[in-house]
């Protein structure tokens, strides 16, 4: 899709098309911004040109299965839902719009298309950002998938295998992060919902969490919906069952599937103690614990009656980590104790802080068996958190404002204060007078917030999921992250300090996810630049004062210098946002400096030039990919862009008619304003760069198994060769890769590729089990080498390139740059006389980097 200038002055013909004339959408233009395109666009439009530009302008305004209907009303969800909410809204529709239950409804298979098409949107923050933001037009590069969709029995038997389970939490890119760092004990499943395997995991992965429910918590991750997630985890198969908690490696579960195999791996994790009381250590124990603030949960077990069992006191003592001890005492041997305590028969009690048998009815004696009863008994009887009645001390606080209102979950913030004990953050619940409804934090609703411990003024309020581990983790973050809550009265409009800000609305999703990313990038970043956040809920004024009218938008204020960021919603998108702005790989161009970089640049040159318009969706999509491919590129093809907007009568000069225009203007040219241009679909850094790096002369060589045998194995240069085979994806991808390491080590080490579907054997010889796969070939100053080389265990070309840097560095120092003054003298016995001895010897020289003809034997 591209933005088609329409600055054209010649009547229109009423023949022409309505739709053709459709205007680009001004809802997310700045203001002034918005007077010029709509000026531009209400100019009247040269039938003559229109002819040549018809084609363009029909396939980008006119797709067959795109409208601008809106993505939330075609799956009947609110902008503020989950994701989990938009699977089951389209599920839902799935099932009776689908075209195989509409047979005989010539529009159903569009109608479903466009539904398709907006769920696809909406799962993905980072599309769902672009159509919030641009509506479809921000979103071409991604359209080509929406002309498939799946069968009636997949959405019905396959799709959202676990979003109906109450006991397991479907875990997002969003929020597993914060879910598995929260300091609670997660079981995570990845699946597929295509695995077989996986289908017949599910009945009993969901009796297996009713019977956990609270012991640990009871992830499922689709990998379909979050490729990106389970690629970053190592998940190469499913289902995949992994162990997570806080401050430990992730453990995975390779055992059989019984709902008793997955209970008896699960508890190993479960470290909680379980203290057996007697009339030793029993009133020291109560004592210390009730001291403390902690009650005790005691299991009497006697001749008669009901004993709980082992692994129920484990999964008790789990459950209640931190806010209560569990214990039990045998009265067969401990008769005299368990008198003293009024026990006769076996019995569970609960023993709060301060309790006592005198004190009637401050013990709760318990008339259950069932382990998720007794924990929701022990917890109601749990005391309130106490309300906050007086001014913040200078501690780390986490505070909920409840005005009064109480929920079901209430009870299980009572695990905050043993959760966030460790990170000294103390829990309050109440209202707090000096607050509330002033200046300083505007709260009118229930919410949560943390203070730093430096007074009223530094505090983030938590806008995440209402669940306990979402909650945890913020308040983790938080305080260690530098984020400030900003207000008119610290905005830094004229600071001289560089500013990150997010204009954000709580309701929004997107918005929710990029929060915790900036916590990570302020930490990364601390005292280099500073981080704000504003809410355009509560300051709507301030944030049409920048005209911000989409979310999240995220700006850097840089002294008289405004940047809008645009990529993904990551830390690492943020950084490498901010290191373009310091050192930029992309060049801003106006004629002046375009035609002394582009049409007077020199012979070896090759160039790539972005001619764009700022208010243009399209445009605005490729910013961040056009940054990402220049930084690829590592120099070895220049990258520019050009504002048409600002550069209007140039751009029309070097006869730019849509936007964006990406232009190569190649090296070893002999007319310096020749160039090509891109007709792709796709606009992400990887496939320009595939385009870019196609029309370079190639740094890599192809070898033949009697080139592999006679230069690399025999030869006397450094190698570097990528095994691959034509069919094989990932050697695709990588391919580009390949070259541009290539490049970036010429001259130091020789880079090859061997196809193993033509040299089956040449591979097979060198142990290549796996395409693609990457052998560095170091030469040791002997005759031979080892067929199989060094495997180089990356496919991203800076990190290969600093490997093979640090190979080389080992090679050149120590005993190498001795290796032609040494001679060894070695006593061998009489049989080593034969070849293996002398291949012995070989790998012995080859491991201590000497050359094996100054080896003297002596028999």
């Amino acid at each position: 899709m591209k933005c088609v200038t329409s600055n054209f002055r010649d009547p229109v013909p009423k023949r022409v098309p309505q739709y053709l004339l459709r205007p680009v959408r001004m809802e997310s233009l700045p203001q002034a911004k918005s007077k010029l395109v709509c000026h531009v666009q209400n100019q009247q439009i040269a039938w003559s040109r229109m002819l040549l530009t018809s084609l363009i302008v029909f396939s980008c305004l006119v797709p067959s299965v795109y409208s601008d209907e809106d993505y939330y009303k075609l799956l009947k969800v609110s902008r503020e839902a989950t994701t989990r909410e938009i699977r089951q809204a389209f599920k839902k529709l799935a099932l009776t719009m689908h075209p195989d239950k509409n047979p005989h409804d010539e529009t159903a298979h569009d109608k479903f298309l466009k539904v398709t098409r907006a769920y696809e949107v909406l799962k993905d923050d980072d599309l769902r950002k672009k159509y919030d933001k641009y509506g479809e037009k921000g979103l071409q590069d991604e359209q080509q998938g929406g002309g498939r969709y799946e069968s009636w029995n997949y959405y019905r038997n396959e799709f959202g295998i676990y979003d109906d389970d109450l006991e397991i939490v479907t875990l997002d890119r969003g929020d597993f992060d914060a879910a598995v760092n929260s300091g609670e004990l997660w079981f995570v499943n990845f699946y597929f919902p295509r695995c077989h395997h996986c289908h017949e995991l599910a009945p009993t992965w969901r009796e297996f969490a009713k019977e956990m429910d609270g012991v640990f918590r009871i992830g499922a991750v689709n990998c379909g919906d979050n490729n990106r997630l389970c690629r970053s985890k190592g998940i190469s198969s499913y289902p995949s069952l992994y162990i997570f908690k806080a401050g430990m490696n992730p453990e995975k579960y390779f055992g059989d599937r019984s709902k008793e195999s997955l209970t008896k791996f699960g508890m190993q994790f479960v470290k909680s103690r379980v203290t057996e009381l007697w009339q030793g250590n029993v009133f020291t124990e109560i004592e210390s614990a009730f001291l403390s603030g902690i009650g005790w949960l005691i299991t009497f077990c006697a001749d008669s009656g009901d004993c709980l069992e082992s692994q129920t006191r484990q999964k008790l003592a789990g459950m209640l980590e931190g806010m209560v001890n569990v214990g039990w005492m045998d009265c067969s041997t401990q008769a005299e104790l368990c008198n003293s305590f009024e026990v006769t028969s076996s019995t569970t009690a609960f023993f709060p802080p301060g309790s006592s048998l005198k004190n009637q009815g401050s013990v709760l004696f318990l008339k259950t068996l069932d382990t998720r009863e007794i924990y929701g008994a022990v917890m109601q009887h749990l005391p309130e958190l106490e309300p906050l009645t007086n001014k913040l001390a200078r501690h780390r606080w986490l505070v909920n404002f409840s005005f009064g209102q109480k929920t079901m979950a209430s009870h299980e913030y009572k695990k905050l204060k043993a959760l966030l004990k460790d990170a000294h953050i103390q829990v309050n619940l109440g209202s707090y007078p000096g607050l509330t409804g002033s200046t300083v934090l505007v709260v009118g609703q229930p919410s949560i917030a943390v203070f730093k411990g430096l007074g009223i003024h530094d505090f983030e309020i938590h806008h995440g999921k209402d669940v306990l581990y979402n909650i945890v983790a913020f308040a983790k973050e938080s305080v260690s992250a530098h984020v400030t809550t900003l207000k008119p009265e610290n905005f830094p409009s004229d600071s001289k300090e560089p500013w990150l800000v997010d204009f954000f609305a709580p309701w929004c999703p997107p918005c929710r996810a990029l929060l915790p990313e900036l916590r990570k990038a302020s930490i990364q970043l601390f005292g280099q630049m500073k981080f704000g956040t504003l809410d355009c809920t509560i300051h709507e004024g301030l944030c049409n004062m920048y005209n911000v009218n989409a979310y999240p938008t995220t700006v850097i204020f840089n002294k008289s210098s405004i940047h809008e960021y645009e990529g993904h919603h990551s830390a690492d998108g943020i950084l490498e946002f901010i290191q373009d702005l310091v050192n930029p790989a992309v060049v801003t161009m106006d004629p002046d400096s375009f035609a002394e970089l582009v049409k007077r640049r020199r012979h070896n040159q090759t160039w790539m030039v972005d001619f764009y318009a700022p208010w243009c969706g399209p445009c605005q999509a490729l910013l961040p990919e056009w940054r990402r491919m220049a930084r690829s590129l590592n120099g070895m093809i220049k990258v520019g862009t050009v504002d048409c907007q600002k550069h209007h009568s140039f751009c029309q000069g070097e006869g730019v008619r849509a936007y964006p225009e990406i232009r190569l203007y190649p090296q070893n040219s002999n007319r310096r304003d020749a160039y090509q241009s891109y007709s792709g679909w796709h606009r992400d850094a990887h496939s320009l760069r595939v385009w870019a790096m196609g029309t370079l002369p190639r740094a890599s060589v192809d070898l033949s198994p009697d080139d592999f045998r006679n230069h690399v194995i025999r030869g006397k240069d450094h190698w570097v060769v990528d095994f691959y085979a034509p069919w094989c994806g990932p050697c695709q991808h990588f391919a580009p890769e390949f070259e541009v390491l290539a490049r970036m080590l010429k001259g130091s080490i020789r880079a090859g590729k061997v196809d193993c579907q033509a040299h089956h054997q040449t591979c097979q010889s060198a142990g290549i089990t796996a395409y693609p796969s990457v052998r560095f070939y170091p030469y040791l100053g002997t005759d031979m080498r080892q067929q199989g080389g060094e495997h180089v265990n990356s496919r991203d070309a800076n990190s290969i390139v600093d490997i093979l840097r640090q190979r080389l560095q080992q090679l050149s120092s120590g005993l190498l740059g001795k290796a032609g003054n040494f001679k060894v003298s070695l006593r061998v016995p009489a049989p080593c006389r034969l070849y293996p001895c002398y291949y012995l010897l070989l790998a012995f020289s080859t491991q201590l980097h000497f050359k094996l003809s100054a080896v003297d034997l002596f028999f």
